[in-house]
């Protein structure tokens, strides 16, 4: 395997030793139950999510309350118009957020935090996120991948005591791992941590650091050597953001999210102690991915407060707005948009509420859970803004600010799309989220057949993998040919939902029997078959949202919460989604993959460059990827520590 090109960043790695990496990174075992995991294996366990886990009463009326403070503060002190216009947070917003306590949402009390559950810190971020997404991006990337999170799961004691105080009440933190030439593919990190006496000198530079340009304190992955002393390997480490030898050279500008304090950072030996190393030596990538399992949840939260945001506007306008003699929302092309967003954003917040619940009572292991509601929520979300801006018409695509001063409702729909459009980006794209779920998906297959198809294992090994797999299949794969979802009585409980839930049952097991045909026909080859593994993924998180919105509706009918309400639109976003579902798995086997890899290859070749002529490049002139060597900076340092 050849290795990639050099770079003045990012490391020459083959593509075996980048999926090495990543392989080594991940969780190995299964200590908990897991349902996607076990939806994915073709076995539906409704016990593990039914009947909806409640929250504790305490941490309910904590939530309630901050919920409370929190959304009074918005009102009268933040104005997401201003952020959007200036392009940054006002100082007094965030010291006002440091006042109530919001800096230390997920922050334990004993450390000075307001100790929220995962639930309640979600719903905060939404309702932040609905004045602004700025200001929500800050709290979450604090917060949810910051200095506070890894230290919770992995920290001394000593350095909780130390920086989690800071954190709750003051400091802002950020996270920093992308590189100008590494983003998905952490094997080829540049930044470099030596290891001197009692120190580790850092040397690299790091893109697109969230909080990076106004934090006080940072999470920093580089590359230690090995040496005497240890291992090395990718670390983690709590760096002093004003630390001798740091700079911000930059402060990014984006399509959206115009206030969030984003930034290109260089270290120049910057000497961190040793003692501010998290976890040991080569436990940096697992540490990230760890505290994701969890940190992912934040962005769906935004999704999801987004969605009820665009539901709002969209049947407010919908009614309003009257067209050849009717609301344009009794229309059907525009109601079924109208149902589209309705339906959509209860299942979203179904997902991630139960999720998130789950997540509080640690009783499973939601990796897949807290994968695939950031996966599904982005996707849904982009597309639900998009449907609000075709609703709302010319309107759609005006600026609040144009709209307001011209005497309407400044509605900033517009906005909301390009701030939602990051976060199929954010934190795993979609392509690389369905990827690391699809290999968490395929995790128990490869536990007992890895070794068959993996060309570096002795015949030996490959004999005794094909025995184990042999006792493997004789139970699993007769266990797919029926189920309760066959049986027209069963789930009988959830009424008219019940149907969904036995069609989620059945095609779980068709879903585990495509994976199995997929491995035996491809083998090896299929984490090359990326189009397929995507489409097995999407399935998936379609019956995962089925199940949990037929779960939340019968939880808040049994509430006497609109459970009738509840119901009606668990039933229209199943049926929707059942459409998809059907969709997808007709396309497993019947699609333009096999062209499309041809074509590709074409335009990467430049054999249809001529289909480019006719147009003018308005690009700047400069290379794709900035050449960043490591070195003293020769820019200005636009760090901006908020007082």
């Amino acid at each position: 395997m050849t290795a990639a090109p050099d770079s003045a960043t990012g490391r020459p790695v083959s593509e075996r030793e980048a999926r090495q990496v990543a392989e080594a990174a991940r969780e190995q075992d299964w200590r908990k139950p897991s349902f996607a995991k076990e939806l994915f294996l073709g076995r539906f366990r409704l016990d593990l999510i039914h009947p909806h886990p409640e929250p504790d009463p305490d941490s309910v009326r904590r939530g309630e309350a901050f919920l409370a403070e929190l959304r009074e503060f918005c009102e009268r002190e933040m104005d997401g118009a201003r952020i959007e216009r200036d392009a940054r947070i006002p100082d007094e917003v965030v010291n006002g957020l440091r006042r109530i306590g919001a800096l230390g949402m997920k922050i334990d009390r004993e450390y000075g935090g307001l100790g929220l559950s995962q639930l309640y810190y979600n719903k905060a971020l939404a309702l932040v996120g609905s004045v602004s997404p700025a200001v929500s991006a800050l709290l979450s990337a604090h917060q949810s991948i910051g200095v506070p999170q890894p230290l919770k799961a992995f920290g001394t004691d000593e350095q909780k005591a130390e920086f989690l105080p800071r954190c709750a009440r003051h400091d802002i933190s950020a996270f920093l791992l992308t590189e100008p030439d590494v983003g998905s593919d952490p094997a080829r990190l540049a930044t470099s941590a030596v290891r001197e006496g009692d120190e580790y000198v850092v040397d690299g530079v790091k893109l697109w650091t969230t909080n990076g340009v106004v934090a006080d304190l940072l999470v920093v992955m580089a590359r230690v050597p090995a040496h005497p002393e240890g291992p090395g390997g990718i670390t983690a480490f709590v760096v002093e953001a004003d630390s001798e030898g740091i700079t911000v050279e930059n402060r990014n500008a984006f399509m959206g999210l115009r206030g969030i304090e984003n930034g290109v950072t260089r270290f120049h030996r910057v000497r961190v102690p040793a003692a501010n190393r998290i976890g040991a030596e080569g436990a940096g990538l697992r540490i990230a991915l760890t505290t994701l399992n969890t940190g992912r949840l934040s962005l769906p939260a935004m999704c999801v407060g987004a969605g009820k945001w665009s539901l709002r506007i969209a049947r407010q306008w919908a009614a309003e707005r009257v067209q050849w003699g009717r609301p344009v929302g009794r229309h059907e092309a525009v109601g079924a948009k109208l149902s589209y967003i309705a339906a959509t954003t209860f299942a979203l917040e179904a997902v991630l509420d139960l999720s998130s619940q789950m997540a509080d009572e640690d009783r499973n292991d939601i990796r897949i859970e807290a994968a695939i509601a950031k996966l599904h929520a982005s996707e849904a979300a982009c597309l639900m803004a998009d449907e609000l801006v075709q609703i709302r018409g010319g309107r759609g695509y005006e600026t609040a600010a144009s709209l307001a001063a011209r005497g309407e409702r400044g509605v900033p729909a517009e906005q909301l799309l390009r701030d939602l459009r990051i976060n199929r980006i954010f934190e795993g794209s979609t392509e690389i989220m369905r990827l690391l779920i699809a290999r968490e998906a395929v995790d128990a297959h490869l536990k007992v057949a890895g070794d068959l198809v993996d060309p570096d294992k002795a015949l030996a090994d490959k004999a005794r993998a094909g025995a184990k797999a042999g006792a493997f299949y004789a139970r699993w794969l007769p266990r797919l040919v029926a189920g309760s979802g066959q049986l027209p009585s069963a789930y009988a409980e959830f009424g008219r939902l019940a149907g969904h839930l036995r069609y989620v049952e059945r095609h779980s097991r068709k879903l585990a029997r495509a994976t199995f045909y997929a491995m035996s026909r491809w083998q090896g080859k299929l984490e090359t078959k990326q189009g397929f593994l995507g489409r097995i993924v999407d399935i998936g998180a379609e019956l995962f949202a089925m199940s949990a919105a037929c779960v939340r509706a019968e939880h808040l009918a049994a509430r006497g919460e609109d459970g009738r309400a509840a119901r009606q639109l668990a039933d229209a976003f199943c049926r929707q989604a059942r459409v998809r579902v059907d969709e997808l798995f007709a396309r497993l086997w019947h699609n333009t993959d096999e062209l499309d890899r041809k074509v590709a290859r074409g335009v990467l070749d430049g054999a249809y460059a001529w289909l480019e002529e006719g147009v003018i490049d308005a690009s700047t002139p400069g290379p794709w990827i900035a050449d960043t060597p490591p070195g003293p900076s020769q820019a200005k340092n636009v760090h901006r520590p908020i007082p």
